[in-house]
């Protein structure tokens, strides 16, 4: 017997080489060849008729329609979409096991079936008892909404042409199996061929598909990096599953911007909106604890206020420990040599633990000064003004470099009620348009520890 052709695949992008390699010659990752056998290409009869080859177009014999945009009923889903659903468009969901890309899509559901539209929710991992389960905690669902249990990709294709949803959801891309590739459902050629087969399903019935997507432990969607290449729309659900609330997060967005964030909180029953994060994140916050600051920063167009807390204790091993949780740990180490270097704090032979409140992971230039100054308030074991807020990036100098939409920022801290903003002197001009709070522009890192602490009636030595 003929031996069975085989190639390997990186799991990581998706190259294909004819024999195994230790490192990836396109993403120049190591370990990452796994061998599946060769998928069968389908050949053309012979009395098939030719295709029409489409002629190519001048940019001028292009038409430009209004895209009318479907909303999902979710204020927070619309607006990491661009602003609803684009009809023909391929959606990515990522998340981690239990963490509420189900629940938010089959809220979704209900909300578009609500509204006359008809959607057709396909699961490969729940059977229709689970589903209605779900279901049922949610509340009243739609008869326009239909369910279907099915991992093969023919019947799936063949459910579509005959219901014509104008709304499909498929949970999860890694259940599904296309019957032409000899391969195990999971694997780099299933996940990537049946992608490639809902992609042409989308672009020529103009229908919206959502695809739920398994997430690796280092957080990114399980399978062949391409798989993010050929959707439209790559979302991320992040958050603790434990924690009460959820951020969803856009990450490549044809339709609309990348930097729109979403903000859910669990409950039992279903996924509910938090419309004011700031409120949600700050609530709780300690009063007059040493190590804790208010800071802002950007989501797109929103702004965010978040509690910076920083733990700065003598150690007792050979050398520090620094912990950071919420941001970026070597950014921390950089801010932590900047503060000791310009500002005369010595940290050399101390831990430092800074944390995010609230299970949000950020990593905004403009979160430097809270940090520096909830290291510092710790270091010195000094409160700062509960009704201070800071923000602005620090450079390597020691200086506090500018940040954009200062006056955004300026005007979300006024309406949570904070009285003094520690800002960088670069952005005070433009922030001075919000009246009724009071703006303290500094140039150093040495000039903030300095103005926060004589502010708080504290000796700044």
């Amino acid at each position: 017997m003929a031996k069975a052709k085989t190639v390997f695949f990186c799991q990581n992008c998706g190259f294909e080489s004819a024999k195994w390699m230790g490192q990836c010659p396109g993403c120049r990752e190591w370990n990452t060849f796994a061998e599946e056998p060769r998928a069968a290409v389908r050949k053309t009869a012979a009395g098939a008729a030719p295709r029409q080859v489409p002629q190519p177009r001048t940019l001028s014999e292009i038409s430009l329609g209004e895209t009318v945009r479907m909303t999902t009923g979710i204020g927070e889903l619309d607006r990491v979409l661009g602003g609803g659903i684009v009809p023909g468009s391929l959606v990515l969901v990522g998340g981690d096991p239990g963490i509420g890309k189900s629940t938010l899509l089959l809220q979704m559901c209900r909300n578009l079936a609500g509204c006359r539209k008809k959607v057709l929710y396909i699961s490969g991992e729940e059977s229709l008892q689970q589903i209605r389960m779900r279901a049922e905690r949610m509340g009243q669902f739609d008869e326009h909404l239909l369910i279907l249990c099915e991992t093969n990709l023919g019947d799936i294709r063949e459910a579509i042409t005959r219901v014509e949803p104008e709304i499909v959801i498929i949970d999860s891309i890694q259940t599904m199996y296309n019957e032409d590739v000899t391969s195990a459902p999971g694997s780099v050629s299933q996940v990537r061929e049946t992608t490639g087969a809902l992609l042409q399903i989308a672009k020529s019935m103009n229908i919206s598909i959502f695809i739920v997507g398994h997430v690796t432990k280092e957080g990114v969607v399980a399978g062949p990096r391409v798989l993010e290449h050929m959707v439209d729309t790559v979302l991320y659900f992040e958050g603790d599953r434990h924690a009460a609330y959820r951020v969803l997060r856009g990450v490549k967005n044809r339709f609309g911007s990348t930097n729109e964030i979403g903000v859910f909180e669990m409950r039992e029953a279903g996924l509910a909106e938090v419309p004011n994060p700031s409120e949600y994140m700050l609530d709780g916050k300690p009063k007059d604890a040493s190590g804790s600051v208010v800071t802002c920063t950007m989501e797109g167009t929103r702004p965010v206020l978040l509690e910076v807390q920083a733990l700065v204790c003598k150690t007792s091993l050979a050398y520090p420990r620094r912990t950071a949780a919420g941001t970026d740990l070597n950014r921390v180490n950089l801010l932590l040599a900047v503060l000791e270097k310009r500002a005369g704090l010595g940290l050399s032979f101390c831990d430092a633990y800074v944390n995010i409140a609230g299970g949000i992971r950020m990593t905004e230039p403009a979160l430097d000064l809270g940090i520096v100054l909830a290291i510092a308030s710790s270091m010195k074991d000094q409160a700062i003004d509960e009704r201070t807020i800071a923000f602005g990036e620090v450079g390597l100098s020691g200086e506090v470099r500018s940040v954009s939409m200062a006056e955004q920022r300026v005007r979300e801290a006024k309406k949570l009620g904070f009285e003094t903003v520690i800002l960088p002197e670069a952005c005070r001009r433009q922030a001075a348009r919000v009246e009724g709070i009071h703006l303290l522009g500094v140039r150093s890192v040495r000039e903030a520890i300095r103005e926060v602490f004589t502010q708080s009636g504290t000796n700044p030595s």
